[in-house]
């Protein structure tokens, strides 16, 4: 058993940067890179298999081949890859925008919902994001507010800061705003309703498209508490601070100072995506480059591994129910 070393699908979206290509040397024709789908078994885009016998594959590929008994008893109920990871780049604003939960998913689009986190690897002095309301408000007043553009006024503007952790729960009315660079990890996903972008034109020569309707049977109108920013817990080797748990995925962040060892075991695969830095991962197969920009799976059942260097390291698995 060994780790699984992944190349990330490229998306070109209008409001991207070029970041992701500087910074994390990711790969891709287009002008500009708004996102890399660094774990992604989806439809719309699947991570590419780099080492070891089965390199060239999609992991989309791969599994469909393997099975998922990869992914652990955690995931036994998955038939695919139940968490998609992303690097974003958001040069411009995104679109404000909505996800539904798993049933009103199921039922209209035929995929699972969207609760995701957002952790934010770096940002522009004066940076902000939207997240919710500022007050509760009425279906009418929303959907009025959409019609005349002046939803802005009602939503909830938070500051960000280089390490912040954001955890949005399907129905959460948000918006990433320009100069933010994001790891983001979600459900495995790709169904998103816009209610406002800007007067924005697509690549088509026409306004983006919203989805008002669907937006007002999915979004919540109430306000949300702050996500729980955990502390930093010293380890051998360097620190760990828990980002966020839920039914859908478990994420950490490792701050690596030296050499931090942890344990893969049979319950879940572990995805590693350094934000910055370089180290070298060891495991039972061998000692391998980890780069920054670098994302591993690491199948379940893989036993001890080490990374020694210094970096930064998101590491995501998935919890018993």
């Amino acid at each position: 058993m060994e780790p699984i070393f992944l190349e990330a699908v490229c998306k070109d979206y209008i409001w991207g940067g070029n970041q992701l290509r500087e910074r994390f040397g990711k790969k891709s024709t287009a002008d500009r890179i708004a996102e890399s789908w660094e774990l992604a078994c989806h439809k719309d885009g699947s991570s590419r298999i780099l080492n070891g016998s089965d390199a060239g594959k999609t992991l989309t590929e791969y599994l469909s081949q393997h099975g998922t008994a990869c992914l652990g008893t955690n995931c036994r109920e998955f038939d695919t890859m139940p968490v998609l990871i992303k690097l974003i780049d958001a040069k411009e604003n995104l679109s404000v925008q909505v996800h539904p939960d798993n049933a009103y998913a199921q039922r209209v689009e035929g995929e699972p919902g969207k609760t995701e986190m957002w952790y934010i690897v770096d940002c522009e002095p004066g940076a902000s994001l939207l997240y919710g309301f500022q007050h509760a408000i009425t279906k009418k007043e929303f959907q009025t507010r959409i019609a005349k553009n002046t939803l802005l006024e009602v939503t909830n503007a938070v500051p960000v800061h280089k390490g912040d952790v954001f955890f949005i729960p399907s129905g959460t009315l948000h918006a990433i705003g320009k100069g933010i660079l994001i790891a983001e990890i979600q459900q495995n996903s790709n169904t998103t309703y816009r209610v406002y972008d800007y007067g924005r034109i697509g690549a088509d020569g026409k306004p983006r498209a919203l989805h008002v309707e669907k937006a007002l049977d999915v979004t919540t109108l109430t306000p949300l508490p702050p996500t729980i920013q955990y502390p930093e817990q010293s380890i051998p080797g360097g620190t760990i601070r828990k980002l966020a748990a839920c039914p859908y995925f478990d994420t950490a962040v490792l701050q690596v100072e030296t050499a931090v060892t942890q344990t893969g075991s049979a319950e879940s695969f572990q995805h590693l995506l350094v934000t910055e830095g370089n180290a070298v991962l060891e495991t039972a197969s061998g000692s391998d480059p980890l780069p920054m920009g670098s994302s591993v799976l690491l199948p379940a059942g893989l036993g001890t591994y080490q990374i020694k260097g210094t970096c930064t390291c998101i590491v995501t698995k998935v919890n018993a129910e």
